[in-house]
């Protein structure tokens, strides 16, 4: 696990993940052509109140990336 720190709506957040998701997730960044940020407070924004940050990242990248 490690820890990946971002804002969101303006505050610092950190969130915990897998080495394997945050690498999904700079991939995808890369690819994009976006910042990591930009794709977690997408999914910060999508994700069902009471749901997850972590959780939320996990099935968004399974969801859409693999």
């Amino acid at each position: 696990m490690k820890k990946i720190s971002v804002s969101l709506s303006g505050h610092q957040t950190s969130i915990s993940l897998e080495d394997e998701f945050i690498t999904a997730l700079h991939q995808i960044a890369k690819h994009d052509k976006v910042s990591i940020a930009s794709i977690i407070n997408k999914i910060d924004s999508a994700r069902k109140p009471g749901t997850n940050l972590s959780s939320a990242i996990r099935v968004w990248i399974l969801k859409n990336h693999l």
